[in-house]
């Protein structure tokens, strides 16, 4: 229930771009493709039965994909974003998932250049699938800002370098098969540059 309350509020704020930008009347969809890397934070019990493993080391620089569909007109844009990205480290895998709703704001600098910035409100999903232990899944909330330049390839598309920071609250058990819960991971926060190929119709 709170995952879906989350959901709505970041619908909202969609429904509040669509407002601001009254105008837009250029649906767009995305393609992205980057690095990113997490901030996890062990708990006390986790600190406790594993002293050594390194959770930022889990999901770090590793490659994430998403799709992005949204409207946009010369002032700014609103969309979704679904992108994930997983990886293991150490015996812990991990797969983390962001549902967001963005609006961002342009400033020209060329003719077929811009920059811009925004910020995003959703939810992360995390889901720890490690070898030997139950998996488990978590949603928590997802709230950051995002920057970076756009350039205009053709009257319909555009490629984009961006960097996104997220705060989040995801966090998920690690339980053994056979066994007592070690502990609990708790994604904290979570960092992206990427590269978009963008296609207006």
């Amino acid at each position: 229930m709170k995952a879906l309350n989350t959901l709505m509020v970041a619908m909202a704020v969609c429904a509040s771009g669509f407002t601001a930008t009254s105008q837009a009347d250029d649906t767009f969809a995305s393609v992205t493709y980057g690095q990113t890397s997490d901030k996890i934070r062990k708990s006390g019990l986790l600190q406790r039965n594993t002293d050594h493993l390194n959770t930022d080391g889990i999901i770090n620089k590793d490659g994430t994909w998403g799709l992005r569909v949204g409207q946009m007109n010369d002032q700014g844009r609103y969309y979704l974003t679904y992108d994930n990205v997983s990886n293991s480290h150490s015996g812990i895998k991990l797969r983390q998932e962001n549902l967001l709703g963005s609006y961002d704001l342009f400033l020209p600098v060329t003719d077929t250049a811009k920059l811009f910035g925004g910020a995003s409100l959703g939810m992360t999903k995390m889901t720890q699938t490690s070898s030997g232990y139950s998996r488990d899944t978590n949603y928590g909330y997802a709230a950051g800002l995002q920057a970076g330049v756009i350039q205009q390839v053709t009257d319909n598309t555009s490629v984009e370098l961006g960097y996104r920071y997220l705060r989040t609250n995801a966090s998920t058990e690690l339980t053994p098969h056979a066994g007592n819960k070690e502990g609990a991971l708790r994604l904290t926060s979570s960092a992206q540059t990427y590269l978009a190929a963008t296609y207006k119709f």
